[in-house]
């Protein structure tokens, strides 16, 4: 069974930071794009940002020069550092990964980690 799980978020006063992480485990034989996406009461889920497994990144206009996304792929692992946390950062924030896998390739998502940020 394939799964990526998610950990790091919290509560946080605004001007703040976290680190969110997230662990893709199972029959993996090649993790391709991840990302962060995060989708807040009453909105669409958005996207925030992805890495190729070469590195090469892209985020949202309103989280750069914020948040980071980097990976290390002997982990099978993301993360987002999040600093200068803005109230409009809360949301639940999910892990996404294109992973080939036994039996094929697809999308996977993890189950979300909530953040909040107090004003």
């Amino acid at each position: 069974q394939v799964q990526l799980v998610e950990s790091g978020g919290g509560l946080v006063q605004a001007g703040g930071s976290l680190r969110l992480s997230c662990a893709a485990s199972g029959r993996i034989f090649r993790i391709k794009d991840m990302g962060w996406y995060r989708q807040a009461p009453g909105q669409q889920r958005e996207l925030v940002a992805t890495i190729t497994a070469g590195g090469s990144t892209n985020s949202a206009d309103s989280v750069k020069g914020r948040f980071t996304i980097s990976r290390d792929n002997a982990k099978n692992t993301v993360y987002l550092q999040m600093n200068s946390l803005k109230p409009e950062d809360t949301a639940v924030y999910y892990c996404n990964a294109d992973m080939v896998i036994l039996g094929g390739r697809g999308e996977y998502w993890g189950q979300g980690t909530q953040v909040t940020v107090s004003s």
